[in-house]
């Protein structure tokens, strides 16, 4: 099989079986106003990778990959948010608040939406999860099924949590994961670090990384064999 060079040791891939999954580059994240803010976050730090996951989808596209895109979103009555989520912390607005952006995590509202830059293609599938996790309370096993993909390639925020979440739950269903280290971002800068560290460790223990740059060049090798 095709490899792309990665960490802890090169990523081996079969192509035609894997897509790309991007994690919640969604406004609330994004930009001011919206949930990351009222956390108190720094969004810009995560607003930055922006053109590299542009990049990273257009690369995986013209590669012939499937493209997932995810958004955490809730039910307008809200009864998909636990009150353990909702409740959590001290932000200035919290789910399900009206906010600048309409209320906050609620599935069609203009904050929830996916940044237009890395807008969905007609015919993508787009998982609205009400968790960290993609795969909990969602239909992506049965959509990955559907495509016969074996293998995951991530990107999204936040690195630490959603991206992070799902790469675990991927590696216990049996899937090959590889995170684009410059293409996915935290609000803190340790976070990040630690969480690449983190799946690499221990042989790859939840899977690989690389940077965005080196993937699309492997995968585009891996298209001519």
């Amino acid at each position: 099989m095709p490899e792309i060079p990665a960490q802890p040791f090169p990523f081996a891939f079969e192509p035609g079986a894997v897509a790309l999954i991007v994690i919640d580059m969604q406004r609330d994240f994004t930009e001011p106003g919206g949930f990351g803010e009222s956390l108190g976050n720094d969004v810009s730090r995560v607003a930055a990778i922006v053109p590299t996951v542009k990049r990273l989808i257009a690369g995986c596209r013209a590669a012939g990959m499937p493209v997932i895109h995810t958004m955490e979103c809730h039910r307008p009555d809200l009864s998909d948010c636990p009150p353990a989520k909702r409740l959590r912390g001290k932000p200035s607005l919290r789910i399900g608040d009206a906010g600048p952006m309409g209320r906050i995590l609620v599935a069609g509202e203009p904050g929830t939406a996916i940044l237009p830059e890395l807008a969905p293609l007609p015919g993508e599938v787009v998982i609205e999860k009400p968790g960290k996790g993609a795969f909990y309370a969602t239909p992506l096993s049965d959509e990955l099924a559907r495509l016969g993909i074996r293998q995951l390639v991530f990107a999204g925020v936040t690195t630490e949590v959603c991206v992070q979440t799902t790469m675990r739950e991927a590696n216990d269903r049996g899937f090959d994961c590889l995170l684009a280290e410059d293409a996915t971002e935290s609000y803190f800068p340790a976070f990040k670090a630690a969480t690449l560290e983190m799946i690499r460790a221990q042989g790859a223990i939840v899977g690989w990384t690389a940077a965005t740059d080196t993937i699309l060049a492997g995968l585009q090798g891996g298209g001519d064999d």
